[in-house]
């Protein structure tokens, strides 16, 4: 009975000791990981460049469904780059990818602020890397999707981070515009800043505004601080691929959009969201097809003038953000079919992005 009792100790003593021992092992090796984990990241954010794939294009190209497409093939998330889908109650004038979809693959920067709030390029970049710098640590792919070429821009160049908005002094532009013509306001920042103009044509009055708001804020041009201009964004390796379709087919997709969103129901959606008593920030305020609808309620036009009105500016919209894209270094151009539904694409993008690492 004794001898029983030592050989049973014994057992228990060793079977302790061997359990302490995988502690420890286990103990140590999760340290190992937790240091190499810390020291990728660490490597990837000092001194080897973060790659990212993004995809672009036009509104109305189809950028939602082919960047699901591919999500969907490589097992990846989808972060947005659209300055307007980061809004919550707005969906239907921004074509928000479905609940579905994004239960389906999970996005990032869709619905993270109320309409009335303001959500800068600032943030957003920001935002972008606390983002993907967790999407990192998973081990997760990503695809950039959008375009709103600021915030890619931003990604892929850099950014300045001038001073806020001054939305009294851009009304003020924008009637001296209306009153002596686009070419005054270039003509006043040549004045000012003979580079920031060189860089800018006439009819781009956003960034002309917004250069003429920098100097007065500051006392400074806009030149002088964009020292980055035409550098590649150390922090990202950027590979670029734009979808690209004939004029014609592109306006064509643009009318039957905004045709769609006013069967969805648009105007009653900016209705609901004006009816809050926070109402609309400026930015969300100035949105493709919120800002015509929100006009239209003060009865000047007939819904068939602000459907015509939304399709012009959103064409025109269109043509400004291929004179964009067409500025990005080493983009990749994918062509599309006037079928809308093309198979082919996403493929022929993954290609791209594939045969192009960074």
């Amino acid at each position: 009975m004794n001898t029983n009792r030592y050989f049973y100790k014994i057992r228990l003593f060793y079977l302790l000791k061997i359990i302490l021992y995988n502690q420890k092992l286990l103990i140590f090796y999760t340290f190992i990981a937790k240091k190499q984990t810390f020291f990728l990241i660490y490597i990837q954010k000092h001194i080897m460049p973060l790659p990212i794939w993004i995809l672009t294009g036009p509104t109305a190209s189809g950028k939602t469904d082919i960047g699901l497409k591919i999500a969907e093939i490589v097992d990846a998330e989808i972060v947005s780059a659209d300055s307007m889908l980061v809004y919550r109650g707005m969906d239907i004038g921004t074509e928000k990818p479905s609940r579905a979809a994004r239960n389906r693959i999970p996005h990032h920067f869709i619905d993270i602020v109320a309409p009335w709030e303001e959500y800068s390029v600032g943030r957003y970049v920001k935002d972008f890397e606390a983002v993907t710098q967790h999407l990192y640590q998973r081990g997760k792919k990503f695809i950039v999707v959008g375009g709103t070429a600021l915030y890619l821009k931003a990604l892929i160049d850099g950014l300045f981070e001038g001073p806020p908005a001054d939305w009294e002094y851009r009304d003020y532009l924008k009637s001296v515009a209306v009153e002596k013509g686009p070419n005054y306001l270039h003509k006043m920042l040549t004045d000012i800043d003979t580079e920031a103009a060189g860089k800018l044509h006439f009819n781009d009055q956003k960034r002309i505004i917004r250069a003429l708001e920098v100097f007065k804020a500051t006392g400074k041009r806009i030149s002088s601080f964009q020292t980055q201009f035409g550098q590649k964004n150390p922090k990202y390796t950027c590979v670029p691929v734009a979808i690209e379709y004939d004029r014609d087919v592109l306006y064509k997709r643009i009318e039957a959009r905004v045709d769609r969103m006013f069967m969805r129901g648009l105007v009653e959606e900016v209705r609901t969201l004006l009816d809050n008593p926070s109402g609309l920030s400026k930015q969300a305020s100035q949105a493709l097809g919120y800002k015509e609808i929100i006009n239209f309620f003060t009865g000047k036009h007939s819904l068939a003038e602000v459907s015509a009105e939304i399709k012009q500016r959103t064409r025109r919209f269109a043509k400004r953000q291929m004179t964009w894209f067409r500025s990005f270094p080493d983009i990749r151009w994918v062509r599309a079919s006037a079928d809308s539904d093309n198979p082919k694409l996403p493929e022929e993008v993954l290609e791209c992005f594939v045969h192009n690492k960074p």
